[in-house]
């Protein structure tokens, strides 16, 4: 190995140890929350969602359907962003491109998409307000260019 690039390969080294992987969740506060989208409060964690990326705070949204509406009139997601959604019946942040989907046009949501998610199938299938709705493919929530998940 040629002596000058040893100083390149430690800094390849070091750099590829800071690395943190994917941008973790954030945790919601109902009460102070809003709508990254409308601007309305997001005072309802069943239906929330957010974007989180490793330099910027994270952004949150009142309904799924704000979070689509965000991500396709956007430009090109940041460095490292990953899209979240909370299981409706658990709560719980899910990666949104790993969710499964559900409108349900008789369900009150915050801004009335109708559409809620939920970890996997059976999350949904132990959810009382998931009962009558369809399954809805995550392409058509969210477009052809789905969610970020933690790519460039």
């Amino acid at each position: 190995m040629n002596v000058r690039g040893i100083p390149v390969a430690l800094l390849l080294v070091a750099l590829a140890g800071c690395s943190r992987g994917p941008a973790a969740p954030a945790a919601l506060d109902t009460k102070n929350e809003r709508c990254g989208s409308c601007r309305m409060a997001v005072s309802d964690a069943r239906f929330a969602a957010q974007l989180v990326s490793p330099s910027e705070e994270p952004r949150f949204f009142d309904d799924v359907g704000c979070l689509a509406t965000f991500l396709k009139s956007g430009g090109a997601p940041a460095r490292g962003q990953v899209a979240y959604v909370a299981d409706h019946r658990t709560k719980a942040w899910v990666r949104a491109s790993a969710a499964v989907y559900t409108k349900k046009p008789g369900l009150t949501t915050p801004m009335s998409s109708g559409l809620f998610a939920h970890a996997d199938a059976a999350s949904r299938d132990a959810d009382a307000d998931a009962a009558g709705g369809a399954p809805i493919p995550m392409r058509d929530v969210f477009g052809p260019n789905g969610v970020p998940d933690g790519g460039r």
